[in-house]
């Protein structure tokens, strides 16, 4: 399998179903492989790949939280201005079966296709200056950290805004990645919100339950 370089997003589709879903395809792949499969934008392609599971409609299960941590620390990297990803050699090592990579894959190519078509090369300068890559780790950090709350319906709308940023990245699209992180980090602040009022209210109500 080769390194995939210089990705014009109108191809991404086409190159997840070969690179994945071929007949020919490992039974299994390691975070290693897609490593070495993402070539020269590794961040882009990790944060559509890691995404994908809670990005969908109907997302799998048990990927959130460990692939929510692992965004995060990604974004972090992104932002302080690293070229590839860092990551520790057991992290590496994970794998996920063909079968159930393929599942995830299929499920999100409908929605794939439809936004290949809304994308191009635009704000060329926010998906490669410093400052524009501070904004989106930022973003997508914040997002990754919203994913690994223990509350139903936090981990979707987040990952949607990290797999919009990772496509935008991934075609020198500003505008989508943009996008991406404004409505992600938006939805985050929202969840966030939501869960220290309801936690300061819920101590409000057990004040006034024991008389306090």
């Amino acid at each position: 399998m080769k390194a995939i370089y210089g990705r014009d997003m109108a191809q991404l589709s086409a190159e997840l179903e070969a690179q994945f879903l071929a007949d020919d395809s490992p039974e299994t792949f390691s975070l290693a492989d897609v490593l070495a499969l993402a070539g020269e934008r590794t961040f882009g392609f990790l944060f559509v790949l890691l995404s994908l599971p809670s990005a969908l409609p109907v997302p799998a299960p048990g990927y959130s939280v460990p692939f929510g941590i692992l965004l995060a620390w990604l974004g972090i990297q992104m932002a302080i201005g690293s070229d590839q990803p860092w990551l520790p050699k057991g992290w590496r090592s994970q794998s996920i079966g063909r079968e159930r990579l393929s599942g995830i894959i299929n499920a999100a190519l409908p929605w794939l296709k439809k936004l290949e078509i809304l994308s191009r090369p635009r704000l060329i300068a926010v998906c490669r200056s410093p400052v524009g890559r501070l904004v989106l780790g930022g973003a997508v950090t914040l997002m990754g950290l919203s994913m690994i709350a223990p509350i139903p319906g936090t981990n979707t709308l987040p990952a949607m805004g990290i797999f919009v940023v990772g496509l935008g990245l991934l075609d020198d699209d500003g505008a989508i990645a943009l996008l991406g992180a404004t409505g992600g980090v938006v939805v985050t602040a929202s969840i966030w919100g939501a869960i220290i009022w309801g936690g300061s209210n819920l101590v409000d109500l057990l004040k006034r339950g024991l008389g306090q």
